[in-house]
């Protein structure tokens, strides 16, 4: 399974970089706003930073402007992927783009059918938002597995991007159900190389070194 990393900040990705832990980067207009830098510079300055894809989102909603966006994004670099929303204009966009030779990501899907119908216009990857159905009491993990299910079904080759991932137990069952690529924040990276045993282990370990003779 590869690792995508949820983030606009440089130096968290060159953090993660140095660890063997980016397969991918993934931003939104959220996270590049947070950075204060232009959209196109920040782009090219991460794709610059990792050899894996680069996915950056569109800011419009209308075909046409996704379509003006997205093509102007891919000259960026050879690894950006363009982000598309899951509406109906962004399925348009998807499509055209796709048959550009240009790589997509649908983001915001909620449901196996939106999932369905992306693949179907011929997203590269598509980004289920377990985190945010986790948030409405709902199950985030089993629309991952059903979205798996049906990709398995029909062979299609669009890459299932766990998204919106809040926690380790998300990467854990992501993996378990097969999932080609999680996206998470720094932080959420970090914490999938902890545990208080090792800790616990680590500290009788270099206790009872201090008691071997030198």
């Amino acid at each position: 399974m590869r690792y995508y990393i949820d983030t606009a900040d440089i130096e968290e990705i060159r953090q993660a970089n140095k660890r063997g832990w980016v397969d991918g980067v993934t931003t939104n207009p959220t996270l590049v706003a947070q950075t204060g830098k232009k959209h196109h510079d920040l782009i090219k300055e991460i794709c610059a930073e990792v050899e894996g894809p680069v996915s950056a989102e569109v800011i419009s909603i209308e075909s046409e402007k996704m379509l003006s966006e997205g093509r102007e994004l891919a000259k960026i670099a050879s690894n950006v992927v363009v982000k598309i929303p899951m509406i109906e204009e962004g399925l348009i966009a998807v499509k055209r783009l796709t048959a550009e030779g240009i790589k997509t990501n649908v983001t915001l899907v909620f449901s196996p059918i939106q999932a369905l119908m992306a693949a179907k216009a011929g997203a590269t990857m598509v980004s289920p938002f377990v985190g945010r159905i986790d948030d409405t009491g709902s199950n985030g993990m089993e629309l991952v597995s059903q979205i798996i299910q049906v990709y398995q079904n029909y062979d299609f080759n669009t890459d299932v991007l766990v998204a919106s991932i809040r926690h380790p137990m998300h990467v854990l069952e992501s993996a378990l159900m097969g999932a080609d690529i999680v996206t998470m924040p720094y932080k959420v990276m970090k914490g999938l190389t902890t545990h208080p045993l090792t800790d616990k282990g680590l500290a009788q370990f270099l206790k009872d070194a201090q008691k071997v003779p030198q």
